[in-house]
């Protein structure tokens, strides 16, 4: 066992489980059990056991955990962020364009990433000016019907089925090419805009 390990392992059920959430940590730094063991002087045990919640650990290690996988210690006590937006209840937001129904379909405090769904009315967009938005990956993937976006000069027809990734920092807009069928798209920004 690890120096800072304590006598006897503390079962899971008796302590909290911040085990999945540090492992999950350490891999999305592309860390190794053993890399994490060098950076932060811990026996590559005591992190197993640690990440299996089998042990506590002391606050000094955790600390040291934390800091060498980038997160703060009070990440791993935050309740989980899991939560259901149903199509009855998303809230309707209005952005501009023209014969747009959209509703979010992310909490609004979601500063990871934002999905929006767009009932496009046949000739509806989100008009003539081209326009940017301050985040890193956008993505429309469309439901039903068609949808033109235009990325600069460049427009890129998408049916049913299709998804389109692109930077949303680049002019851009979007409509809907049909004078009779409607288009719903699902549009994915990443990390939120707003």
């Amino acid at each position: 066992m690890g120096r800072d390990a304590p006598a006897e392992p503390t079962p899971a059920s008796e302590a909290l489980n911040i085990g999945p959430r540090l492992r999950r940590a350490r891999i999305r730094r592309k860390l190794s059990q053993e890399q994490l063991a060098q950076m932060t002087g811990l026996s590559k045990g005591f992190i197993s056991q640690v990440e299996r919640d089998m042990t506590a650990a002391s606050v000094a290690s955790l600390v040291k955990l934390c800091e060498a996988v980038q997160i703060t210690v009070g990440s791993l006590f935050q309740p989980s962020q899991t939560m259901l937006i149903t199509a009855e209840d998303a809230p309707q937001i209005n952005f501009g364009g023209v014969g747009l129904t959209e509703t979010i379909m992310t909490p609004r405090d979601s500063s990871d990433v934002q999905l929006i769904w767009s009932d496009i009315a046949p000739g509806g967009g989100s008009g003539p000016e081209l326009y940017s938005l301050d985040a890193k990956a956008e993505v429309a993937y469309v439901i039903e019907g068609s949808v033109v976006v235009t990325i600069e000069e460049e427009a890129y027809a998408l049916r049913a089925g299709d998804a389109l990734t692109f930077s949303p920092r680049q002019d851009h807009s979007f409509h809907n090419p049909s004078s009779q069928d409607r288009a719903v798209v699902l549009w994915a920004l990443a990390p939120s805009p707003w």
